[in-house]
């Protein structure tokens, strides 16, 4: 399927690794410039080499930390106008609700909610004034079953949608559309992370923990990124324009509900 959005210019954070570069290289396949930014620069600069060379676009890199004020002012310094937006940035650690306190639910904030609205905020306009814009923010599942280890994350994410569910709505009538993409179990770093926790809660290897939470996924496995970023990429297609305000899910069928 043609996307029809050969030419355009996307901006993708948290691009080096995982689901952002598994929707980096989808998006480099539709025929999409890139602007790529994640905090480490060499695995940047890697993964921003191998989109050149596999898909001849061009992609501009820009390391640093997005969910620093600094961070992204240097981003949006060298994005410029974008089409698409796709926002993504590393979960909080897992814990209990009595390990966290303010200061920590401030990070989380920051981190998941609070940047990809700094964003959206700082590229809508441009998109406005086109008549067309995609943005595509990077959640959780967890919005739609909260995961008790994970209440930071449940916690801004869940703003996050909020703010989505009522923006979404108000930038529709100008051709910019926003969505966001909910992951289950995704084989990244981010779930090496989380099997590395259950090994040690419960002492058991590797293999046995993954085993234990292929076995909570009716399609019996992690995702991929590239099966992630082909979504994103058709979220951010001219196909997508009737798709607004939408949280859908990438779990493999784990959230079990009718509606």
């Amino acid at each position: 399927m043609d996307l029809g959005i050969r030419g355009k210019r996307a901006l993708v954070c948290a691009g080096s690794k995982g689901l952002g570069r598994g929707c980096a290289e989808a998006l480099a396949e539709a025929g999409v410039d890139l602007v790529l930014n994640a905090r480490g620069a060499e695995a940047l600069e890697t993964t921003a080499q191998a989109i050149r060379d596999r898909f001849n676009v061009a992609v501009t890199t820009v390391a640093g930390d997005i969910t620093t004020e600094p961070g992204r002012a240097e981003v949006l310094a060298a994005a410029g106008a974008v089409d698409i937006l796709v926002t993504n940035a590393g979960g909080p650690p897992p814990g209990m609700w009595s390990d966290w306190d303010r200061e920590d639910f401030i990070r989380a904030l920051d981190a998941n909610m609070l940047t990809p609205i700094a964003l959206m905020k700082a590229l809508l306009p441009g998109m406005i004034a086109q008549g067309w814009g995609r943005v595509i923010n990077i959640t959780s599942a967890s919005v739609r079953s909260p995961i008790g280890v994970l209440g930071l994350s449940n916690s801004a994410r869940a703003g996050l949608t909020g703010y989505v569910a009522g923006t979404s709505r108000q930038v529709a009538p100008h051709g910019v559309t926003i969505n966001n993409l909910l992951p289950g179990i995704h084989d990244t770093d981010r779930a090496t992370a989380l099997d590395s926790g259950v090994m040690q809660a419960q002492g058991i290897d590797r293999e046995t923990a993954r085993a234990q939470r292929m076995a909570g996924i009716p399609a019996r496995r992690y995702g991929t990124a590239a099966e992630f970023g082909a979504a994103c990429a058709f979220l951010a297609s001219q196909h997508a324009g009737f798709m607004v305000g939408q949280n859908i899910l990438l779990d493999g069928g784990a959230f079990n509900a009718t509606v």
